[in-house]
């Protein structure tokens, strides 16, 4: 290698270090590190095995390595041209291949077995999804009212939604659900529209519990209206993951020595019940701390929004803050009572690769979309890089 080709690879990796950190939120990137850590360490045990703790740390390790890959490309490409609907269709490949040949865990047939890893296709589907509603609605937002887009748009969702909900896993399916839902809110529909498709959401509902819902999907949702009816049955979950949270009172009983979660009274607490689990260690001042953390991602997610290039890099970042409040609340709704247990996750908080990494990813091509925003937010990004 000579000395100009050293030069110009110099050149070329000086470029992408700079590139990254013109787009590095550390204020974001931060606050999802610190929400990472305080699941992971909710997760160790100071008695028996470390399985998830363990396991956490890899795949920790390698969502951030795809964070930074995925801050490289310029995603400008997904606005124009038809890749973004290539990538969608690809999608609806895997959500139906995987209905064939994927791994039947806890009743439901919705990832592929890698050996090492376990690939879990809904989780960036969802990101998919986000990016296929910004890039219809960016293309029409001057026709926004048309209800009609607000049908198509319904049909995109549907066909992900349609084949999660068979493999059966409701609590992705509605967390989709929520996502369009708050894009076409986010996008400017109409009220009289609003009502129309609540009116749908009804009827559809209605119909799901006719022909489409199993049993015990059926069961939940009776234990939700009735917690006390089936404690030692169906209603159990839910009536321990009450227990667990309130008995972390003001300041919780230290971390890794939650009864309810290291005892296994509560069941799936690195995933479907970390909040439970969390706030049986950390207790309220845990939670607000939580809270608080979690406030920091949408905030700057939000505002990554207001300072975007175009409307699809503000629709992406919303989506992306929408599809992270939805999990949220949605999970600790579940958790502590309000809602069915449908098992959800807590963005960046419970065990799992797949849904890891696609947060992380979710929170890159953001970052990576702030480059090529107003020339105000980007002398802004650089000051704080630079400090």
């Amino acid at each position: 290698m000579d000395s100009y080709q050293l030069l110009a690879y110099t050149n070329l990796i000086m470029r992408t270090i700079r590139s990254l950190l013109l787009g590095l939120d550390i204020y974001l990137l931060g606050a999802a590190f610190i929400l990472t850590s305080m699941g992971l360490v909710t997760m160790y045990s100071f008695e028996g095995s470390n399985f998830f703790f363990e396991r956490q740390i890899v795949w920790i390790l390698s969502a951030f390595i795809l964070m930074f890959l995925a801050m490289l490309p310029d995603y400008r490409f997904l606005r124009v041209g038809n890749s973004t609907f290539f990538i969608y269709l690809f999608f609806v490949l895997l959500l139906v291949l995987v209905l064939f040949v994927g791994e039947i865990t806890l009743g439901a047939q919705s990832r592929f077995d890698l050996g090492f890893f376990s690939l879990q296709p809904s989780d960036p589907a969802k990101l998919v999804l986000i990016a296929v509603l910004a890039k219809y609605f960016s293309k029409r937002h001057e026709q926004i009212g048309d209800f009609k887009h607000i049908i198509i748009s319904g049909l995109y969702t549907l066909v992900f939604f349609g084949l999660v909900f068979i493999q059966p896993d409701f609590g992705s399916a509605i967390i989709l659900f929520f996502v369009w839902f708050g894009m076409i809110l986010v996008a400017g529909i109409k009220l009289r529209h609003l009502l129309v498709v609540f009116t749908l959401g009804a009827v559809v509902f209605l119909l799901m519990w006719s022909f489409a819902f199993q049993d015990y999907q059926k069961q939940r949702i009776m234990t939700f209206l009735d917690p006390l009816a089936d404690i030692q049955g169906t209603g159990y979950n839910a009536y321990q993951s009450t227990i667990a949270v309130g008995s972390g009172q003001l300041i919780g009983k230290g971390i890794g020595y939650g009864t309810q979660s290291k005892l296994q009274f509560l069941p799936e607490y690195e995933t479907d019940f970390i909040f439970a689990a969390y706030a049986e260690e950390w207790g309220l001042v845990g939670v607000v701390v939580l809270f608080g953390l979690f406030g920091v991602v949408i905030g700057r997610l939000l505002w990554h929004a207001v300072q975007a290039a175009t409307n699809f890099e503000r629709l992406f970042a919303t989506g992306v803050a929408i599809l992270f409040v939805s999990h949220f609340f949605v999970h600790i709704g579940m958790n502590i009572g309000v809602l069915p247990v449908t098992g959800t996750t807590v963005p960046f908080l419970s065990y799992g690769g797949t849904h890891l990494m696609t947060e992380f990813i979710g929170i890159a091509i953001v970052m990576a979309m702030s480059r090529y925003a107003t020339p105000r937010y980007q002398t802004t990004q650089l000051a704080i890089v630079e400090e």
